[in-house]
């Protein structure tokens, strides 16, 4: 099993950011719900919290306060290409130091975290719980992380 010691300071604050970054990503595809978009971010750390010793990796993830990236974009396309550069970058350090399944529990965090975001409000006008442009985000993740 790993955890945190496994990891370089640098390198465990990549970890730490990668589910939230892929939360905002989808907040910010769409205008309007950040509130409860970001509220139900959150219960995707405590479903994730309340299956604890499933994985060493992903409850020393879930038991911090989620992790965001500071840096300022200036549009939606620079956090988005951030955003997925990070989720390759961890997926590779994943991969280097940790069991296979803990990479698939990761992945299935940060998806968890994203889908969570984009259900969590319906979009004016649509009675779809995901419009196209968080459908395109989420897309763009899962890809990231293959």
């Amino acid at each position: 099993m790993t955890d945190k010691a496994a990891f370089t300071e640098e390198e465990w604050k990549l970890i730490l950011e990668g589910p939230s970054g892929a939360g905002f990503m989808v907040i910010m595809a769409q205008r309007g719900g950040t509130f409860r978009e970001t509220i139900s971010m959150a219960k995707a750390y405590v479903e994730a919290q309340q299956q604890h010793g499933g994985s060493e990796l992903i409850d020393a993830i879930v038991a911090q306060k989620p992790k965001a990236d500071r840096s300022r974009k200036h549009s939606y396309e620079e956090l988005r290409d951030h955003t997925l550069g990070q989720l390759r970058d961890v997926i590779a350090l994943l991969n280097a130091k940790a069991t296979p399944e803990e990479v698939a529990d990761y992945k299935k965090l940060v998806v968890s975290v994203a889908t969570h975001a984009a259900e969590a409000h319906k979009e004016k006008g649509s009675e779809e719980p995901v419009s196209e442009a968080e459908q395109a985000a989420l897309t763009a993740i899962s890809d990231a992380l293959s």
